[in-house]
């Protein structure tokens, strides 16, 4: 599908606006999970939106992705954060994956009953992907068997599957041997037994913000899978570092429009307090130095909200985008987080109050600048592309 579809969005935005809004409202800091909002998307399609039809997704392209999770990141940016680690999943499953593999995990995938988390980093590692240390290791029959502690899995603990980067051969550099395993388990249980057996959710990260949705440590201990679990079987072996980071492109579009959805909020409710707001007799929005702010506000969100669907539509004719997308991604979370102490900053002391939304989402903000890489790895990576 090459044209955006405006129904879909439609719905999209409707269920945001009735919905989304009014239950982050009441219930983003509980830090209990939004069982009925996520079953919603669900119903929806969002869970599909990239699965092609014939394994029951939507089908729909990358542009139109994006500007349903920028909307769903306005309403409330921990559903997103449902979102976009499953939806990079099911992307580096039709990727990288198997015929029997897609067949297995989409259909499931799609509608959302199977919800899925990646999986790169660990404790000790941080952006150097290169220095994990989590093994699987080859057993007579066939199987591996897994040993590590991985870190900052976003929907975590209610994912049911995740793609999990590992060492299979720790006599080559990671680049040559790690491999993608995928890690199914049972959600929401910290403790796997049966099939699960040796696959356990250590630690909750207590968060700053975007508290919705669960951040958590991933432990493997004597997990075992079958060869049918390597991402692509043996012909992915040693491959999942390639897979991983270029399965990223989308991961990286995605997350910038999770950026320009929280910026657009954090602008809409500084225009709203703005024309409410009275001093010297008159709304604050009449007052120039606001309407500075604003002006430079709303050209900050267009303008990452312009390259981000820019990166998805070179992404969506085929071609490589790792540029255009660590691009958007640096523009759109240091927007992000510019716009919301702009709307701090509008809301006067009153914006560091608890009951004004202003204050969570500048919060929410400040988790973009490192989610899908930081800035300054999306600096590394613009550079490196800039000058090879």
């Amino acid at each position: 599908m090459t044209s955006i579809d405006t129904a879909f969005l439609e719905r999209v935005t409707a269920f945001v606006d009735d919905e989304l809004l009014p239950a982050a409202a009441q219930r983003a800091e509980s830090g209990t999970f939004a069982h009925d909002m996520v079953e919603r998307m669900a119903e929806l399609g969002l869970f599909g939106t990239l699965v092609p039809r014939e394994y029951g997704g939507l089908g729909l392209n990358l542009q139109t992705h994006v500007r349903a999770t920028e909307q769903i990141a306005r309403g409330w940016l921990s559903m997103a954060g449902v979102l976009n680690p499953h939806v990079l999943c099911c992307h580096l499953l039709l990727q990288s994956g198997t015929e029997a593999q897609r067949r297995a995990l989409l259909p499931r995938m799609a509608s959302g009953e199977l919800r899925g988390a990646f999986s790169l980093t660990e404790p000790h590692a941080g952006s150097d992907v290169q220095a994990i240390r989590t093994r699987a290791i080859r057993q007579p029959d066939g199987t591996w068997t897994l040993h590590g502690r991985k870190r900052w899995i976003t929907n975590g603990l209610g994912a049911g599957v995740v793609f999990t980067l590992v060492i299979t051969d720790p006599d080559v550099p990671p680049t040559r041997g790690a491999s993608c395993v995928v890690v199914e388990k049972e959600p929401f249980a910290r403790q796997n037994s049966g099939r699960f057996a040796g696959v356990s959710i250590s630690e909750d990260i207590d968060k700053m913000g975007d508290r919705g949705v669960d951040t958590t440590d991933l432990v493997l201990d004597g997990y075992t899978v079958g060869a049918d679990r390597i991402l692509g079987e043996e012909s992915g072996l040693g491959r999942g570092f390639a897979q991983m980071l270029a399965a990223m492109e989308v991961g990286r579009i995605g997350a910038s429009s999770l950026c320009v959805g929280v910026a657009q909020r954090c602008f809409e409710v500084a225009l709203a307090y703005a024309r409410q707001r009275r001093t010297f007799g008159r709304p604050i929005a009449e007052h120039q130095a606001v309407q500075f702010k604003l002006a430079d506000m709303a050209t900050m969100v267009e303008s990452a909200r312009l390259m981000t669907r820019a990166a998805a539509e070179i992404k969506d004719r085929g071609e490589r985008a790792d540029l255009q997308a660590g691009m958007a991604k640096l523009l759109a979370s240091e927007n992000a987080v510019w716009v919301a102490e702009e709307a701090f900053r509008i809301h006067g002391s009153y914006g560091y109050e608890k009951g004004y939304e202003i204050e969570r989402l500048y919060r929410d903000a400040l988790s973009l600048v490192s989610a899908e890489g930081p800035s300054e790895i999306q600096r590394l990576i613009i550079g490196r592309r800039l000058i090879a």
